[in-house]
C-alpha cells in the first residue's frame, strides 16, 4: 500500500490531521490506530469513564514505575486505545492553557506558536455554546459546552473561594485564566465530542481517506536518513506501508517516541544497548516527561454527591431515565464541575495551581465512590519543573516502555503542592461550604496544616497523576529537541511528529484542547510544504 500521508494513532491530534490532510481531496490519506473502533456505548456516555479508564478494550493501562518523589509508588497512567484516543476516554474538561504558555513557547525558539499565532487555531476548532467573545470560536467541529450539571457543594465551594477574595472568571479560555468558576466541556447535546467524533466521524466517507483501526505500528522504514513508510502488525499480518509524501507520528506523550526509538532514532547508546541499530543519535527523544500531579483532599458532606446519589439500584434506574429523556444529570457529568486558576504567590504574574472540583469521591476511577457522601477538592501544579523519561524495555514494540515521571523532584515542586493543599483547606473552612462539611476525610485531622513535611508527606503517599504526560519529543532548535518548529524531526527527512509529546513545556491545565490545536498546527505546516 501506498499513501501521500500516514499518520500513526487516531488520538487527539491525528483525527484533526486525517480530517485537514484529506479535505480538498488533492492527498491520500492512511489512518492506522493500534486500538479499535469507538463503537462501545460507554465512550459516548460522558460519565463512560468510570467504564473506559482501566477497561483493557479502551486502555492501554500502563503504569509508572515505582517513583521515588511518590515514596516508591507505582502508579496507573490510562492512555485511550480506540479512535479518539485519550479524547474518547478522558473527563472531557476543556482547558486551552494560558496565552503566556504559548509565548514561552516561541521564546524558546519556535516561530509561529505564539499565543497570537495559536488563538485563531484554538478559534477554528471550536463551536462554543456559551456566552459570544472576540476570544472564543463558533462554527468548528469539536463542540465545547458548559456543564449541564450542578451540585450544590460544589457551587458552595466556588462562592467560599469568592469570599476569601478569589475573583470570580467565567470564561478561563479567554485572556485570562486567573479565577473561579465551573468547567467548560468537550459535550454536544448531552453526549462525549471525542476528536474522532468531532473530526474523523465527518470525514470517514471521503474516498481519499483510509482509517485502519486494530493496526499497530511496530516501526518506521527508514531508507537512509528518510522515512519512507512505517511496518504494521494487523492481526496476524505484517504489512508495508509507504508515504510518498510524509509518515507523521500522533501516537501521543508514550506511543510516539516509543515508534521513533524501535526506529533507531534516540539517544544512540540506549538503543544500541538494546540491540538496535542506531539510525539517527537524537539524544532527547524520550526525555523532557512533564505531567501533572495531583493532591486529593476529600470532604464528607451532608450534601447530595454521586457518593450517595448512587447506593441503590433503583437510583441507578432514574439517573438512566434522566440521561435517556434529558440527555441530563449524573451521565451527563464531565469529571470535574468546578475549578480553580490560582496563584500561591501574589508575586506570580499567572496562576501556577488548578483546582478540579468533583461532587464524588473514589480512591481510583472504575472501582467505584466512597460509601459516604463526599466531594473531591483535587489540585495540581500548573507548571512542574521536575521532569521524567521514558525508556526501552527491549527492542520488541510489543513491550511497553519503562515509564519514570520524577514527581515532585524540586523544592519549588514541593513547596507549591503544599501550598495548593493549604489553599484547598482554607476554602473548605469558609462560608456557604463550611456548613456543608461533616469532616475533612484527607488529608485528615492527623496531617497539621501547620506542618509542610506532614503535608508533603501525605502527597507522596497518595497523590496521582490527572493524566496528561507531555513534552518527550519536544519541539526547538536546542540539542535536547526533537523537532523542529514545522514539528519535523531534527535530522530526518519525511518525518514529523504532532501530538503533546511535542510541546516543549507543559500547558497551565488539561492538555486535551492544547493537543486538537497543535493538530490543527501541524496540518497548516504539512498542508503549505506540501504546495
Amino acid at each position: 500500500m501506498e499513501f501521500d500521508f500516514i499518520i500513526v494513532g487516531a488520538g487527539s491530534a491525528g483525527c484533526v490531521l486525517a480530517n485537514r490532510l484529506s479535505a480538498d481531496g488533492r492527498y491520500s490519506v492512511a489512518l492506522f490506530e493500534a486500538g479499535g473502533k469507538d463503537t462501545y456505548p460507554w465512550i459516548h456516555i460522558p460519565v463512560g469513564y468510570f467504564k473506559t479508564m482501566g477497561n483493557p478494550a479502551t486502555d492501554w493501562c500502563y503504569r509508572t514505575e515505582p517513583d521515588p518523589g511518590l515514596n516508591g509508588r507505582a502508579i496507573n497512567w490510562p492512555r485511550g486505545k480506540v479512535l479518539g484516543g485519550s479524547s474518547s476516554i478522558n473527563g472531557l474538561l476543556y482547558v486551552r492553557g494560558q496565552p503566556q504558555d504559548f509565548d514561552q513557547w516561541r521564546q524558546l525558539g519556535n516561530q509561529g506558536w505564539a499565543w497570537d499565532d495559536v488563538k485563531p487555531l484554538f478559534r477554528r476548532a471550536e463551536n462554543w455554546e456559551g456566552e459570544p467573545s472576540a476570544a472564543r470560536g463558533t462554527g468548528g467541529a469539536l463542540n465545547v459546552s458548559e456543564s449541564r450539571v450542578q451540585r450544590p457543594v460544589i457551587d458552595a465551594w466556588v462562592d467560599a473561594a469568592a469570599s476569601l477574595g478569589y475573583k470570580r472568571n467565567n470564561d478561563y479560555n479567554g485572556e485570562d485564566q486567573e479565577g473561579v468558576g465551573h468547567f467548560q466541556m468537550t459535550m454536544r447535546n448531552g453526549r462525549r465530542c471525542s476528536s474522532a467524533t468531532a473530526f474523523l466521524k465527518p470525514a470517514r466517507g471521503r474516498s481519499n481517506l483510509q482509517i485502519f483501526t486494530g493496526a499497530k505500528t511496530l516501526g518506521l522504514i527508514m531508507e537512509g536518513r528518510r522515512a519512507a513508510g512505517i511496518r504494521v502488525r494487523r492481526g496476524n499480518e505484517e504489512i508495508e506501508v509507504r508515504a510518498r509524501r510524509e509518515v507523521v507520528l500522533s501516537a501521543g506523550s508514550l506511543g510516539s517516541p516509543h515508534i521513533l526509538m524501535l526506529s533507531g532514532i534516540g539517544a544512540g547508546a540506549e538503543l544500541s544497548g538494546h540491540g538496535i541499530e542506531v539510525v539517527h543519535d537524537l539524544a532527547g527523544v524520550g526525555k523532557n516527561l512533564q505531567d501533572h500531579l495531583q493532591a486529593r483532599p476529600v470532604y464528607k458532606t451532608m450534601s447530595s454527591t454521586i457518593n450517595s446519589e448512587t447506593r441503590h439500584p433503583l437510583q441507578y434506574v432514574g439517573i438512566a431515565l434522566e440521561y435517556a429523556l434529558k440527555r441530563s444529570g449524573p451521565m451527563a457529568m464531565a469529571a470535574s464541575l468546578g475549578t480553580a486558576f490560582l496563584k500561591t504567590r501574589p508575586e506570580l504574574e499567572t496562576p501556577d495551581i488548578q483546582f478540579h472540583l468533583q461532587p464524588f469521591s473514589a480512591d481510583k476511577p472504575g472501582e467505584g465512590t466512597h460509601p459516604f457522601s463526599a466531594f473531591t477538592a483535587s489540585v495540581l501544579q500548573l507548571r512542574p519543573e521536575s521532569a521524567g523519561h521514558i525508556e526501552l524495555k527491549s527492542s520488541s514494540p510489543d513491550d511497553y516502555v519503562s515509564i519514570h515521571p520524577n514527581y515532585l523532584a524540586t523544592k519549588t515542586d514541593c513547596d507549591t503542592i503544599v501550598a495548593g493543599v493549604r489553599i484547598a483547606r482554607a476554602v473548605c473552612r469558609a462560608e456557604p461550604v463550611r456548613s456543608m462539611i461533616t469532616e475533612e476525610y484527607a488529608p485528615g485531622p492527623n496531617v497539621d496544616d501547620a506542618d509542610d513535611d506532614a503535608i508533603l508527606e501525605w502527597v507522596r503517599n497518595t497523590a496521582t497523576t490527572i493524566y496528561h504526560p507531555t513534552g518527550t519529543c519536544k519541539m526547538g532548535p536546542d540539542r535536547m529537541a526533537v523537532v523542529d518548529s514545522r514539528l519535523r524531526v531534527h535530522g530526518i527527512e519525511g518525518l514529523r511528529v504532532a501530538d503533546a509529546s511535542i510541546m516543549p513545556i507543559i500547558t497551565s491545565g488539561n492538555t486535551n484542547a492544547p493537543s486538537i490545536m497543535i493538530g490543527e498546527k501541524a496540518s497548516d505546516l504539512i498542508l503549505e510544504d506540501a504546495a
